[in-house]
């Protein structure tokens, strides 16, 4: 259930007004509440490396995203249930969002495509060290999410990155929405056979593809409409070959969904690329590079009190030398475990021992750095 109180829109056609966040909207999940906008970390096999729920709940992260491309190798879909799925195994208590894997099996096979193929009716593609494929269609992989106990189902689409031939996209998206229909199909006679009360059911997000063709973007978001979903993701690489992002597109994108739906990022986590798809009036975001950064040295700090305009943040890198013997946090005013009883000077000493202490205290650090990104910006209005 999507709580606004914003009205629905009256069509897709030429709207192009951004969602404000002053609105207050919030996400009703069966494991909780989740507010927008929220910054998701990747738990990609069903862990935040370095950190534990607690932890994470204790930088008051909001949800996770976890990857059925992996989860289904590493510890396996038998293994997961077995051990009661993903909210009991990885001890959260909060909403879990599961992506559908077609991004990683599209890298994957773009690669090396002696590793696998992809064709009108499903993925197939050789796990690392095994001998056999493993087959992926729309059917399976919402049926793997939803016995996951996931709160959030991401339909199986085709991804393309945004600089590849026409051809290709047009490509992507006939397979994207195809998909999406049998995702829909699935997912509601799945829905119906164990009896789900509307609380208790996840959501079900479909995908726009069409790379940086905008009338791909159009056709493929019109189509999804039209079947219905509960939101929609930005699908494809969001940025360009040169690491920027593709704002024209990503402007052309969200304007096509109406904005009480809410709108997942996906693969956005740069803290200026989350700023800037915010303020376009994307909601979600996801991505394992803040505590990567943080696992390898490189911290975030906020320049100023609250304010998002200008030089907001700038990076610390934990091993220069200059800091070695600083006695203050890594971000004053910073209220994260770290910041509250650590100086840089003691992670400088911990990175450079090889501490296995570092990466926990710099990952708490980053992550709370996340979650105030996305309170300022709820407060802003943007």
């Amino acid at each position: 259930m999507i709580a606004s109180t914003r009205g629905a829109a009256s069509g897709i056609h030429g709207y192009n007004e951004a969602m404000s966040y002053s609105e207050k909207t919030t996400i009703t999940l069966p494991h909780g509440n989740l507010p927008l906008p929220a910054f998701l970390p990747d738990a990609t096999y069903g862990m935040v490396r370095a950190v534990d729920a607690a932890d994470l709940e204790a930088s008051q992260v909001p949800a996770l995203v976890m990857n059925t491309f992996h989860l289904m190798q590493r510890p396996g879909s038998s293994t997961i249930q077995a051990l009661g799925g993903l909210h009991r195994m990885s001890g959260w208590r909060r909403p879990i969002v599961t992506d559908s894997g077609g991004f990683q099996a599209y890298s994957l096979i773009h690669q090396n495509p002696k590793l696998g193929y992809i064709n009108d009716n499903e993925l197939v593609f050789k796990p690392e060290g095994k001998s056999r494929s493993v087959r992926l269609t729309p059917e399976k992989s919402v049926q793997l999410q939803m016995a996951y106990g996931t709160d959030v189902v991401i339909c199986l689409d085709d991804c393309t990155h945004a600089e590849a031939p026409r051809a290709e996209q047009e490509a992507s998206v006939r397979r994207t929405i195809a998909w999406a229909k049998r995702s829909r199909t699935e997912f509601d006679r799945l829905t119906a056979e164990k009896k789900l009360a509307p609380e208790q059911r996840p959501l079900l997000f479909a995908v726009i593809q069409g790379g940086g063709e905008f009338d791909l973007r159009r056709a493929c978001a019109e189509a999804l409409l039209s079947i219905g979903f509960d939101g929609y993701g930005y699908g494809g690489w969001p940025l360009d070959g040169a690491g920027k992002l593709l704002t024209d597109i990503l402007t052309f994108t969200r304007a096509l969904v109406p904005p009480q739906f809410p709108f997942h990022a996906l693969g956005v986590g740069h803290p200026a690329n989350v700023l800037a798809c915010a303020r376009l009036g994307y909601s979600l975001f996801d991505s394992a590079m803040p505590t990567r950064d943080a696992r390898h040295g490189r911290v975030y700090a906020f320049t100023n009190a609250e304010g998002l305009d200008g030089k907001w943040f700038r990076y610390l890198y934990i091993e220069d030398e200059r800091h070695k013997k600083a006695n203050q946090p890594v971000s004053p005013g910073c209220d994260c475990v770290t910041c509250a009883h650590y100086s840089l000077g003691y992670l400088h000493h911990l990175f450079k021992m090889n501490d296995s202490l570092f990466p926990r205290l710099a990952t708490l650090h980053n992550l709370r750095f996340m979650t105030q990104l996305t309170a300022r910006i709820q407060r802003s209005g943007t």
